[in-house]
C-alpha cells in the first residue's frame, strides 16, 4: 500500500483557501497512493470557533473529499469541526471511490486549549479494513494514551491527524515510534506547519513509521510538503510471525 502524506501551513479559519492549498500541493505530487492523509482540522486550524465553522457531516468538505478521492482513485481522510444536532465534534472522515465513509470522533479533547468546553468526545473506536489493510484513526492529542490506541491484534495502520505544536515536537517523534514498537504496527502521522490564529507555531514533521519505530518516509522540518511511503503487509506479517509480541499482550476492558 503506498500512502501520502500532505503537510502545509493551515490558513487560519479559511475553508476555500485550505482547500485550493491542498488541490495545489496535490497536483504537484502526482505520485500514485492508496490513501491521502490530511492533518487534524484541515480546512481551519485548531480553531474553538465551532458554531460559525462546523459543518454537516455530508456538506462542502465531505463533498470535496468525494471528488478528489474519486478523482485520484484514492481514501483521502482527515479531520474538520462537524454538528450532529447540537454537539460539535473534531471528526476524523475516511473517503473513498465507491465505497461508504467512515469516521472516528476525537476521544481525548486537548483541555489545556479549551477544547473540551467547545467540543463533545466520541466514545467509540474505529478499525476498518481498506485494500487489504486494517486501519485504526486516531487525532492529535489521542497520541497520548496508548490504551486507547492499543492494538488489539486487529488493525495493521495507526492513523494520527494532528496540529500538534513545535514546542513539543520531540514528544510527537518520541510517541509515534512508541506506538509503532508496541503495537507492532505501522504509524503514520500528519502534522501541519507554519503560525496559527492564536500565536502557535507548527513544524510538520510527519512522518511514517514501520513496526520497529524505523521511519519509511518523512517531511523536512517547518516545509510544506507531500511525500510517498510503502508498506508492505507481507513483512508485517512476517515480522509479527517471528516475534509475535501481541500473542502475550494483557487482556483488558475499556470503559467508556
Amino acid at each position: 500500500m503506498k500512502i501520502k502524506i500532505v503537510q502545509y501551513d493551515i490558513t487560519w479559519e479559511d475553508k476555500l483557501s485550505n482547500l485550493e492549498r491542498i488541490s495545489n500541493l496535490l497536483s504537484s505530487n502526482r505520485d500514485e497512493a492508496d490513501i491521502i492523509i490530511l492533518p487534524e482540522m484541515f480546512t481551519t486550524g485548531f480553531s474553538m470557533d465551532t458554531a460559525r465553522l462546523s459543518e454537516e457531516h455530508g456538506s462542502m468538505t465531505y463533498d470535496w473529499m468525494k471528488s478528489l478521492s474519486e478523482d485520484v482513485n484514492a481514501g483521502i481522510c482527515g479531520s474538520y469541526i462537524v454538528k450532529v444536532d447540537n454537539n460539535y465534534f473534531n471528526r476524523w472522515i475516511f473517503v473513498s471511490p465507491g465505497e461508504k465513509s467512515r469516521y472516528y470522533d476525537k476521544r481525548h479533547l486537548f483541555s489545556p486549549g479549551s477544547e473540551d468546553k467547545k467540543y463533545t468526545p466520541g466514545n467509540t473506536r474505529l478499525v476498518f479494513s481498506f485494500r487489504g489493510v486494517r486501519i485504526c484513526p486516531v487525532i492529535c492529542y489521542d497520541l497520548r494514551f496508548p490504551v486507547w490506541c492499543r492494538n488489539r491484534n486487529d488493525y495493521d495502520l495507526l492513523i494520527n491527524s494532528a496540529n500538534w505544536p513545535g514546542s513539543r515536537r520531540g514528544v510527537w517523534s518520541a510517541l509515534l515510534k512508541a506506538r509503532a514498537i508496541e503495537n507492532q504496527c505501522f504509524v503514520a502521522g500528519v502534522n501541519r506547519t507554519g503560525i496559527d490564529g492564536n500565536g502557535i507555531s507548527y513544524t510538520g514533521d510527519s512522518m511514517i513509521l514501520g513496526p520497529k519505530g524505523g521511519k519509511i518516509t518523512h517531511t523536512k522540518k517547518g516545509k510544506e510538503s507531500v511525500v510517498t511511503g510503502e508498506i508492505s503487509m507481507k513483512e508485517l506479517l512476517r515480522f509479527r510471525m517471528k516475534f509475535p509480541v501481541l500473542r502475550d499482550a494483557d487482556n483488558f476492558e475499556l470503559l467508556t
